[in-house]
C-alpha cells in the first residue's frame, strides 16, 4: 500500500503527464476554465487555477500551458469553480413520466447541482428503477442520476398489498431483490419506515436486507420509523442497525420536527458522535429549510375508503366533511388511518404542523395548528377541516426550529441534499411543492456560509461534493482531479442565493453562472442550453 507522500507523488506525476499530454496536443482540450478560484471538493483551501476539460473528463488542474488551445474558454476570474453538487436524497427523477422530451431540469441546474440520487425513502425495485432509468436514457437528463434499492418498492413487489411482517422466505426473496438492485449499481439500500408498507417490517426484517449490501460496498439509508413522536430511538434504530450490519449508514433527512422535539436535535448529534468516535460510518443529511413536507391541507384527508395523500381531490375533501354521516368516518381515517395504515396525522400530529402559505388569509401563515386549535377553542381536525374549505392554504409537515438548523448543518458528518420533488405546473397546482427542491444547495452557500459564517466556503463545498461522492461511492465525482468526470459549477461567491420560497417554491437561485455536466455546458446566463448530458452513474466499488 502507498503511503500518504508516495499516493501525493503519484497524483502529482498523473497530473503532470495530462498536462504534457495536452500541451503537445494543440486543440486538445474541450473547455478551458480560467482564472477561478478552485475548490476541488475535499474541504482544502481554494487556489487560483486553470481547468481544462476534454472527452467528458477533467485533464488537468492548474495553470494553462502556453501551448494549450480550447476549443471554448470560459472566464472565471472573480468566480468560485467547485465540483458539481451531489443531491444524495432527491425524488425529481420518479417525474420523468410527466416530462415531454429531454428531462433537463433546470431546478437542479440552477442550484449547480450535477447529480441526484435516486430512489430514497425506500422507493422503488430494481425492476421499476430499471424502467425509470431507461425512461431517462430515451429522454435524455440534464444532469445525472444514481439510485438506491428501495425496500417498500421490493416489498411491494414480494408481498403486495400486505401490512404484516414477512415470513422467511419471503424475506429470502427480497434479498435476493436486494442483490438485483447493488448488481445494477444502486449504492445501497433505502427504507422508508414511516410509510406504507415498511412501517410493518420488523427490525430483523430490515437488517437482513441491509446485510445484502455488505458485500458490494454498499450504504443503508434510513428514512427513519417515527421521527415525529419518536424521534431519538427512531434515529437509533437506524444507527444501532449500521453498527450490527457494519456499513454505513446515513440518516436521511435528518431534523427535529414539531413542538415535541424543538431543541432536541443535540441528543441525536451526541448520539451520532459517540458512535463515531468507536470507529462506525454513521452519516446524515440534512436540507436547510425550516419546514419538512409541503402539502396543500385538503390533501391530509384521508377518506374511509383509505384513499388519501394526491389520491382526493379538493371537492370529494370538502364534499365528505360537509356531510355529518361521514365527517366522523373521515376524521377517524385521517387521525388513526385505514386498517393501521400510513396517514400524516397519524405519522406527524397536528403540533408538527405550521401553515406556510394561505392567500386568503395571510395572517395565517407561520401559524401552529395545534397552538391555534387550542386559542379557538375547537379540534384541530375540525380547524383543518375549516382551513379545507379555504383555497389554497398550504402547511408544512414537520416545523423545524432554526437553532435547530444550525446546531446540525455545523457538524462535518453531515452532507446536503434537498429531499426535493420536480416542480412543475402539476406539483404547484397540487399544493405540495417546496423551496428546497430549487434552493437548498445555493441557500448553504449564500445564507449559512457566507452570511452566517458558520462554516467556511470550502467546508460547505465539501459537504456537496467530496463528502457525498465518497459516501455513495460515485468515485469519478464530487472532486476536481485530472481523470475524473468533468461535472463543474461555476458560481459567484459574493452573489450566490436561493430565492425559493414557500409563496414561490419554483423561484430559481442566483449567483450560478455555469454549470458543466460530463464536460458539456448545461446551464449558463441562467438557463439551461438544453443539453442533456447526464447520465446514469452506478456505485463502484
Amino acid at each position: 500500500m502507498l503511503n500518504p507522500v508516495s499516493f501525493k507523488a503519484v497524483r502529482v506525476i498523473a497530473g503532470l503527464l495530462m498536462l504534457s499530454a495536452c500541451a503537445g496536443q494543440p486543440g486538445r482540450l474541450d473547455l478551458l476554465v480560467r482564472g477561478g478560484l478552485v475548490y476541488d471538493g475535499t474541504g482544502s483551501p481554494p487556489r487560483r487555477a486553470d481547468v481544462g476539460i476534454a472527452d467528458g473528463q477533467i485533464r488537468f488542474v492548474d495553470k494553462a500551458p502556453a501551448r494549450v488551445v480550447a476549443a471554448r474558454t470560459l472566464d472565471a476570474r472573480g468566480l468560485a469553480v467547485a465540483p458539481g453538487f451531489i443531491d444524495a436524497h432527491s425524488h425529481v427523477p420518479e417525474a420523468v413520466e410527466r416530462v415531454d422530451g429531454p428531462f433537463i431540469d433546470v431546478q437542479d441546474l440552477s442550484q449547480g447541482v450535477t447529480t441526484i440520487m435516486a430512489s430514497p425513502d425506500g422507493g422503488l425495485s430494481p425492476r421499476v428503477m430499471r424502467q425509470l432509468t431507461g425512461a431517462l436514457a430515451a429522454k435524455g437528463m440534464g444532469v445525472n442520476h444514481g439510485c438506491y434499492v428501495g425496500h417498500n418498492g421490493i416489498r411491494d413487489a414480494v408481498m403486495p398489498g400486505q401490512r404484516r411482517a414477512a415470513a422467511p422466505d419471503e424475506i429470502a426473496r427480497m434479498a435476493a431483490l436486494v442483490r438485483e438492485g447493488m448488481e445494477m449499481g444502486c449504492a445501497g439500500l433505502s427504507t422508508g419506515l414511516m410509510y406504507d408498507p415498511g412501517m410493518f417490517a420488523t427490525k430483523a426484517e430490515v437488517q437482513a436486507l441491509a446485510a445484502e449490501v455488505k458485500p458490494y460496498g454498499g450504504t443503508y439509508d434510513s428514512h427513519t420509523r417515527d421521527p415525529g413522536f419518536r424521534m431519538v430511538e427512531s434515529e437509533r434504530e437506524a444507527i444501532e442497525l449500521g453498527k450490527a450490519v457494519g456499513i454505513p449508514a446515513k440518516l436521511a433527512h435528518l431534523k427535529a420536527t414539531g413542538l415535541l422535539n424543538r431543541s432536541r436535535i443535540g441528543e441525536v448529534i451526541a448520539m451520532v458522535e459517540a458512535v463515531r468516535d468507536e470507529g462506525f460510518a454513521i452519516v446524515a443529511d440534512q436540507y436547510p429549510f425550516d419546514g419538512a413536507t409541503v402539502r396543500a391541507v385538503y390533501d391530509l384527508f384521508v377518506l374511509p375508503d383509505g384513499r388519501g395523500d394526491r389520491r382526493v381531490t379538493e371537492a370529494e375533501v370538502r364534499a365528505a366533511l360537509a356531510d355529518p354521516a361521514r365527517r366522523e368516518a373521515v376524521r377517524h381515517a385521517t387521525e388513526a388511518g385505514v386498517g393501521k395504515g400510513f396517514s400524516w396525522i397519524k405519522a406527524v400530529g397536528y403540533g408538527n404542523m405550521r401553515i406556510v402559505d394561505a392567500p386568503e388569509d395571510p395572517d395565517l401563515v407561520d401559524e401552529n395548528i395545534a397552538l391555534l386549535a387550542g386559542r379557538r377553542g375547537i379540534t384541530p381536525f375540525d380547524l383543518l377541516a375549516d382551513l379545507a374549505t379555504r383555497r389554497n392554504v398550504r402547511v408544512t409537515l414537520g416545523t423545524i426550529d432554526e437553532a435547530d438548523i444550525r446546531a446540525l448543518i455545523v457538524k462535518p458528518w453531515v452532507m446536503i441534499a434537498s429531499d426535493g420533488a420536480y416542480i412543475d405546473e402539476q406539483s404547484l397546482a397540487r399544493g405540495y411543492a417546496h423551496p428546497r427542491a430549487s434552493g437548498s444547495f445555493t441557500r448553504v452557500l449564500g445564507h449559512y456560509s457566507r452570511d452566517l459564517k458558520l462554516f467556511p466556503l470550502e467546508e460547505a463545498i465539501r459537504k456537496m461534493t467530496g463528502f457525498p461522492a465518497a459516501h455513495l461511492g460515485l468515485g469519478d465525482r464530487g472532486r476536481l482531479l485530472p481523470g475524473l468526470a468533468a461535472d463543474v459549477v461555476l458560481f459567484d461567491p459574493a452573489t450566490v442565493n436561493a430565492r425559493a420560497t414557500y409563496a414561490d417554491p419554483a423561484a430559481l437561485s442566483t449567483g450560478i453562472v455555469t454549470v458543466i455536466v460530463n464536460g458539456k455546458v448545461a446551464f449558463e446566463n441562467g438557463a439551461p442550453t438544453g443539453v442533456a448530458a447526464g447520465r446514469f452513474v452506478p456505485r463502484r466499488r
